[in-house]
């Protein structure tokens, strides 16, 4: 398996051969790793394999989905489009899309998981036993014993006094405000439980740049525990 960084650049050295580039300035042509985290939010990519502590972990099909995805957004096609072709897809598929060297695919030695960080072990103080006194050395002088307190004398109860009546005030009711028109709100899903809330009704591009755009936020609501199943924090 391969840590994310290693799996960005196998999908790199993949990519260099036979990939003519994104075909406009919005895409990028080696995804970065916000943008995978993307794609397994949406569904565009598999989760990762397995958890190692917080590290996670990838095989040969995130690297076939990875490449076969950026050859098919280099021909134009919408993200849309690719997710409605590659799910489900098998491995033969994807390897026929990707056309990944047979070098890149080796998984190569495992990850070695890391031990477990001891915690610094406290002395007892209290159950060591006392040092000796050195010889010549007078004991320390224990401090004299407090005198009693003399008993404080009984405090008088005074009479309570009633409280003055409090006067309310009356205030003239405050006019109603005009009724607002009621506004049609959109949700827009992006993943893990998070939804985004906008007036009007955006396009399939208007979904693409705000995915890419929630990258961010949706890492520090992640980092945060603030999402929905939630199993890694970039």
């Amino acid at each position: 398996m391969w840590t994310l960084d290693e799996l960005l650049e196998r999908v790199s050295a993949a990519l260099a051969a036979e990939y003519p580039g994104a075909p406009n300035g919005r895409v990028r042509d080696v995804p970065d790793r916000r943008a995978v985290r993307w794609y397994a939010t949406t569904g565009l990519v598999d989760r990762p394999s397995a958890m190692r502590g917080r590290t996670a972990l990838y095989e040969r099909r995130h690297l076939l989905q990875l490449v076969a995805l950026k050859r098919l957004q280099a021909e134009g096609r919408t993200l849309a489009d690719i997710q409605a072709e590659l799910a489900g897809a098998t491995d033969q598929a994807l390897a026929a899309l990707a056309r990944v060297p047979e070098g890149l695919l080796d998984l190569g030695d495992p990850v070695p998981e890391p031990a477990p960080a001891r915690e610094a072990v406290r002395p007892r103080f209290w159950a060591e036993p006392a040092a000796p006194p050195e010889p010549g050395v007078p004991p320390a002088p224990r401090p004299p014993p407090h005198p009693p307190r003399a008993p404080r004398p009984a405090r008088q109860r005074r009479l309570s006094r009633p409280c003055p009546p409090f006067r309310q005030r009356h205030r003239p009711p405050a006019p109603p405000s005009a009724a607002r028109p009621a506004t049609l709100l959109t949700g827009v899903a992006l993943g893990h439980g998070a939804v985004l809330l906008t007036p009007g009704s955006p396009t399939a591009t208007d979904l693409a740049d705000i995915a890419a755009a929630a990258a961010p936020l949706l890492d520090l609501l992640a980092a945060r525990g603030l999402l929905v199943n939630e199993r890694e924090t970039p």
